[in-house]
């Protein structure tokens, strides 16, 4: 019985919010079914069909895992890390986690890094065990199983985003072009704090402080 693994993220852009870095395991022989439920890239599916799929995909998998990597954690590599050692080396180090709990013979990977080769080097050399990591741009969109990933990844992530507006209102989309999040921000200023959720390391807050 071969187990595969898809991981990917979701949130790597926006000023607000944590990172969410989640991965998948089926059975090989159980990801034929993945097409028939629609399963895609995130991206292409509405907010409510992506909470409609998660309890379809977790039927079929092994188990699954769901890491939230904070704006602080963002800030301290992106500030403090050398380079190769910053934003793309703690989403490579979040994915071998992810595979390490999940124990997959194959593991395939969104790679956030511009060498996607290179990224998948990074987490196959964090990983404690043999596997066998596939690393491609915009694998959820080639392949279904990080398909459903990027589906686990996106519902957690727009989740923990409901609850910030619960907590600090209407802040938008959470992302640098979106008008209300700029608003959102520009508020914080004159109160003179950004809230916890705010990722201070973005060059945004530099252009609006």
């Amino acid at each position: 019985m071969t187990l595969v693994a898809g991981v990917d993220d979701a949130g790597r852009g926006p000023v607000i919010g944590p990172l969410v870095v989640a991965g998948v395991l089926f059975e090989e022989s159980a990801t034929p079914k993945l097409r028939p439920l629609g399963v895609k890239d995130s991206k292409l599916l509405t907010p409510r069909r992506r909470e409609g799929l998660e309890p379809e995909i977790l039927s079929l998998a092994v188990r699954h895992k769901v890491l939230f990597l904070s704006p602080h954690e963002i800030d301290a590599h992106v500030l403090q890390g050398r380079r190769l050692r910053k934003l793309n080396w703690l989403e490579a180090k979040a994915m071998a986690k992810v595979v390490e709990e999940l124990h997959p013979d194959i593991a395939y990977l969104d790679a956030s890094d511009v060498d996607a080769k290179r990224f998948g080097t990074q987490v196959q050399e964090l990983v404690s065990f043999p596997v066998r990591i596939v690393s491609k741009h915009h694998a959820d969109k080639d392949n279904f199983v990080v398909a459903a990933a990027s589906i686990l990844a996106k519902v957690n992530r727009d989740r923990a985003v409901a609850e910030l507006r619960r907590a600090y209102g209407d802040f938008g989309s959470g992302y640098p072009s979106d008008p209300r999040t700029i608003r959102f921000l520009r508020d914080c200023v004159r109160n003179g704090a950004f809230p916890d959720c705010v990722r201070r390391s973005w060059k945004t807050l530099k252009r609006i402080g």
